[in-house]
């Protein structure tokens, strides 16, 4: 393995049952990135880090994290990784330092370090002040920032955040981000998983991009972006729902990709502008339908997304449990 490659996995697999929830996927993490697997709930981005922290076996594949192998070796890479589920792993009646105290004897940090260790990271997380309420008192972005210092006490190499802002309100959901990327500054590793895509644009250095359990496309977001630049991108307002109506919009737009962004908004992706814009117009005025605006869209990682998965944003935007998430 490279000295610059920490995770790496070659045709990574589980099998629930009959169920196919990772399916042979293949990808590296190096040193100092901020690593995000991208893609909607259900994808398979939580069985991926569960296999890589030695909480579920692989059925079938392989990987290594720091040079350990997952399967034979994952003593040896829990010492060395700091782990942040998606629902919170500490202690309800437990203070908040009492809990870093906890998870700090856990982890093995030494006595004579802990209290120590605890009290600076209350202060990075800027929850000094609150170190003796309860967890179970604190916000839902408290929660969340002491969940994270919780899997950072024993100073890890690399640190896994499952959907780290999940449930936070706009500003707690900012400041952790700014938090993620302070860490990375300070030269560590963090493998994220998110259905956010614009928190991958803002965050990450490299995503990959995983549905039903494969992973599609790997690279920068900008790269991904690119990718789109290449064909424009037209986004058509109407004073109605066109739903019912895509399939005849789509017959006389042969050879590009119409995606309802909303039912009354969709973007064409490729084919040749004055084509697209003469169709469309003629389109309108055939149903009796209005246009409300036309624009010409700078690609974003969701267009990369659309573009590269076929699939609506939509669907990145249903939480689990089925909810539309609103608050970014």
């Amino acid at each position: 393995m490279g000295n610059d490659l920490v995770i790496q996995a070659l045709g990574l697999t589980k099998f629930y049952g009959e169920l196919l929830a990772v399916d042979h996927i293949n990808f590296e993490v190096k040193s100092g990135e901020i690593f995000g697997l991208l893609g909607p709930n259900g994808a398979g981005k939580t069985t991926t880090i569960r296999m890589l922290t030695g909480l579920s076996k692989p059925t079938e594949g392989r990987a290594s994290v720091l040079g350990f192998d997952i399967g034979s070796e994952i003593m040896k890479i829990k010492k060395h990784i700091g782990v942040v589920p998606e629902i919170s792993n500490l202690y309800d009646e437990l203070s908040a330092f009492d809990n870093l105290m906890f998870m700090a004897q856990l982890y093995g940090v030494p006595r004579s370090q802990r209290r120590k260790r605890a009290e600076e990271l209350l202060k990075i997380f800027g929850l000094y002040k609150r170190k003796d309420s309860p967890f179970r008192a604190l916000s839902r972005g408290m929660k969340r920032a002491l969940t994270i210092a919780a899997g950072m006490i024993h100073n890890p190499k690399i640190l896994f955040l499952d959907e780290p802002t999940v449930g936070l309100d706009v500003v707690a959901a900012r400041s952790l981000r700014n938090l993620i990327i302070n860490l990375r500054q300070q030269g560590m590793t963090i493998f994220l998983t998110t259905h956010y895509l614009e928190e991958a644009d803002l965050l990450c250095d490299r995503v990959a991009i995983m549905v039903k359990g494969r992973i599609i496309k790997t690279g920068s977001p900008a790269s991904l972006k690119t990718e789109v630049e290449k064909e424009s991108v037209i986004e058509f307002s109407f004073d109605r729902d066109i739903s019912e109506l895509l399939k005849n919009l789509s017959d006389r737009l042969a050879g590009v990709k119409i995606v309802a962004v909303e039912p009354n908004k969709v973007r064409i992706y490729g084919g040749i502008r004055a084509n697209i814009y003469d169709n469309v117009f003629r389109f309108a005025k055939d149903k009796g339908i209005e246009i409300q605006s036309v624009n010409s869209i700078k690609p974003t990682l969701e267009d990369a997304f659309i573009k590269i998965t076929g699939l609506s944003p939509t669907i990145m935007a249903i939480e689990k449990g089925g909810r539309h998430n609103v608050a970014r």
